[in-house]
């Protein structure tokens, strides 16, 4: 059989398998040793294929689509340090527990460690980073070899959409010539489909959890990150027949939709009221269910470590649940859908009472909170005030993330909030912006400070392939802000030169490279006449400039006074 004919029968059976264990979209970068692959993503129909010329940022544009969607997302490059670009984003959806389906073409066996160009060692080069990996073997005319892929492809598929998520990784050498036929079908498959397991909370399980909602009078719910898509309304209804308050992170998306009959349980302030030592000698719980990750609060997990209730339940699907304050007294290796089923009417109990009336108190002062010149905390409260319903807001870490679990207040406007909370790095946030901006279609904001803008500006040229509808707002304080609410803001001695790292730029050049709407805001009253602007092109950059020492100072009056007025039980 004619070479040409063999491979693109290779490729063709490979998109093939990829779509039919779920895969709707594939992102691209150019690259000679891919090109058989990149032709048959691009010539499939039904397979949406997206481009970014940058590895690194094309990873974590995939990374923003399987986050936003749910649903395994495809990347494809050539061989060598292409290859190595991919590993930061790899490394996030690992730890975020995000489906990523990684494809890395290869020389072919003769070509590698022998000093060929472009080529390196790839095999299982993501490390424990990955679930799967395999070297696939070269086309070739073989029934067997057919067999292989459509088995493997499915198996990585399987591997990656099983719980924990995350991502796998296929090595596919390509020997040249590597051109293919358009025209050639794609082969029919010899693996048909796979069937998932079904995962249920077994009745031993689900009578002691009842015994244990039942005997609680100090219980206390914790809501980290979940998976898009939760059952809002599951989950309050469970949340209101207990009773018990329910301390919402961020990005969990339980402070967004929230039914007004459920709002007090929402506990939104829980951060600021845990740097109260007072309170939180009052507020130790008996029984705490978390659900998700370990939020983003560090007085929370402070609080916690230190109380150790007697009984501490993660609700996680994956076996290696996350614990990583070393408190877990039980785990329920079950989906979140699973316990919300279990419904226990309970009345409301002094503590809820607690929890709920300093929750108040501590919104009464946020929401008369001025800000100071320099300050960031209020800008990112303006913004999340403005903010439409049928939104979305993407975080950057370090103060953004933190700036926004003080000041995005409970909501029954449709928000959802993304970050990147695997391994919390400020690498890729703008690429990640952008692929959850495309997957779900609406109008999205990112809230990252200069440094991290710095890290992806790469990120930005998937502007020049697609369409998108991307607001950027960027916390210039010329460094790294929340090295400043670190001991080492404490020392003078190298604190610019190692951690303040001022560069002095600003980014007007760069958003006129990429013709975006641009505007340079200094107050309060400049950056509400910006929100309130038509928003004229897809993409915009709104660049707020804030000094770090004002913010910090700012930042610690704001709490003290949520814990002065606590303490005086006002």
């Amino acid at each position: 059989m004619d070479n040409r004919i063999v491979l693109t029968d290779y490729v063709r059976r490979m998109t093939g398998a990829l779509m039919n264990a779920g895969v709707t979209a594939a992102v691209v970068s150019p690259g000679s040793r891919s090109t058989p692959l990149a032709y048959a993503f691009a010539s499939t129909d039904g397979l949406d294929v997206y481009r970014q010329i940058d590895e690194r940022s094309a990873a974590y544009f995939a990374l923003g689509l399987a986050k936003a969607s749910g649903q395994p997302v495809v990347l494809l490059c050539t061989s060598g340090t292409a290859a190595s670009n991919y590993h930061p984003a790899i490394t996030e959806a690992y730890y975020a527990r995000v489906p990523l389906i990684v494809i890395t073409a290869d020389r072919p066996h003769e070509l590698r460690e022998v000093g060929a160009p472009q080529a390196i060692d790839q095999i299982r080069m993501y490390g424990e980073h990955v679930k799967y990996s395999v070297d696939m073997p070269l086309a070739e005319n073989n029934p067997d070899m057919n067999d292989f892929i459509d088995r493997h492809v499915s198996r990585a598929m399987s591997v990656a959409t099983t719980a924990p998520h995350g991502p796998i990784h296929l090595n596919v050498p390509f020997r040249e010539p590597l051109l293919i036929d358009f025209d050639r079908e794609t082969p029919t498959s010899t693996f048909s489909k796979r069937f998932a397991g079904v995962n249920a909370l077994d009745p031993a399980t689900a009578k002691w959890m009842m015994e244990i909602l039942s005997g609680s009078d100090k219980g206390l719910i914790v809501a980290g990150e979940m998976p898009v898509g939760l059952d809002k309304q599951a989950f309050w209804r469970f949340a209101e027949a207990l009773q018990w308050p329910v301390l919402c992170d961020p990005i969990s998306n339980l402070r967004s939709e929230v039914p007004e009959h459920c709002a007090t349980l929402c506990i939104d302030h829980y951060d600021a009221l845990l740097k109260s030592v007072a309170f939180g000698d009052e507020a130790i719980p008996d029984t705490v269910i978390r659900f998700g990750t370990q939020p983003v609060s560090k007085p929370l997990s402070l609080f916690l470590k230190k109380v150790r209730p007697s009984t501490f339940i993660a609700v996680d699907e994956s076996p290696e649940f996350r614990d990583s304050l070393g408190i877990v007294t039980h785990h329920i290796q079950t989906s979140v859908e699973n316990i919300l089923q279990l419904m226990i009417e309970k009345p409301i109990t002094s503590y809820t009472e607690l929890w709920t009336a300093a929750n108040d108190m501590a919104s009464a002062v946020t929401n008369s909170y001025k800000g100071v010149a320099g300050d960031e905390g209020i800008f990112i409260k303006k913004l999340v005030e403005f903010l439409p319903t049928g939104s979305d807001l993407v975080s950057g870490s370090s103060m953004p993330i933190r700036d926004i679990d003080t000041f995005f207040r409970k909501t029954t406007k449709d928000i959802t909030l993304f970050a990147n909370r695997g391994t919390n790095g400020i690498d890729g946030v703008v690429s990640t912006a952008l692929g959850i901006q495309i997957a779900r279609q609406r109008p999205t904001w990112l809230y990252i400070g200069d440094l991290s803008f710095l890290h992806d500006v790469n990120g930005l040229i998937v502007s020049r392939f697609h369409d998108m509808d991307l607001t950027i707002v960027i916390m210039n304080n010329d460094g790294g802000g929340i090295f400043s609410y670190l001991p080492q803001g404490g020392v003078s001695n190298h604190f610019e030169e190692l951690f303040g790292t001022p560069t002095g730029l600003t980014f007007n050049h760069i958003a006129a490279m990429y013709d975006a709407q641009y505007a340079t805001v200094k107050t309060v009253e400049e950056f509400e006449a910006e929100l309130a602007r038509v928003k004229d092109k897809p993409l915009r950059i709104i660049e707020v400039f804030s000094d770090r020492q004002v913010n910090v100072k700012a930042h610690r009056e704001l709490w003290a006074c949520i814990t002065e007025r606590l303490e005086r039980n006002e």
